[in-house]
């Protein structure tokens, strides 16, 4: 026991280190949590702004052709960005209820210093892409980008073929 009280002066570290709500370390580490979720948040928009902004420039192209079978293209960004903005959904949900477990730890007085700076999702995997993929907030969007894409191949005429 004397040993271990010695290591632990030696490193730094005591066996009295309390880890508190107005600890420095416990804000920074949260601060950190907090800035991969909001980063999460911000990939997952960009991902439907570029998918919108893709699909549009697809659809104004194939406008101007009047080939109606080119519009199907359009399709490729959709899927791609669906299949991404779940993902990043998913890591954003692994990350918050990685925050989630730390501030029950905090909490319930059961933080240790090996959960400082420990900033990995918890939960994460293909279970969780799979349930994010028919999330209100990615099926219903990419459903009525789709559902454009189809309405226009249906809706444009060609240019030369009769009325």
């Amino acid at each position: 026991m004397r040993d271990r009280r010695l290591l632990g002066k030696r490193s730094g570290m005591t066996e009295q280190t309390r880890l508190d709500h107005d600890s420095t370390a416990v804000q920074k580490h949260l601060e950190i949590v907090q800035g991969v979720i909001t980063r999460m948040a911000d990939n997952s928009r960009s991902c439907k702004v570029w998918c919108v902004t893709l699909v549009a420039a697809v659809l104004v192209l194939v406008a101007r052709t009047g080939e109606p079978q080119h519009a199907l293209i359009a399709l490729v960004p959709t899927l791609l960005f669906l299949v991404l903005d779940a993902y990043y959904l998913a890591l954003e949900r692994a990350f918050r209820r990685s925050y989630d477990d730390f501030v029950c730890r905090l909490h319930c007085g059961q933080l240790a210093q090996q959960h400082m700076y420990n900033v990995k999702p918890t939960g994460m995997g293909r279970a969780l892409v799979m349930r994010c993929l028919v999330s209100l907030s990615i099926y219903l969007f990419y459903l009525l980008v789709a559902a454009t894409v189809i309405l226009a191949w249906i809706l444009i005429i060609p240019s030369d073929t009769p009325l």
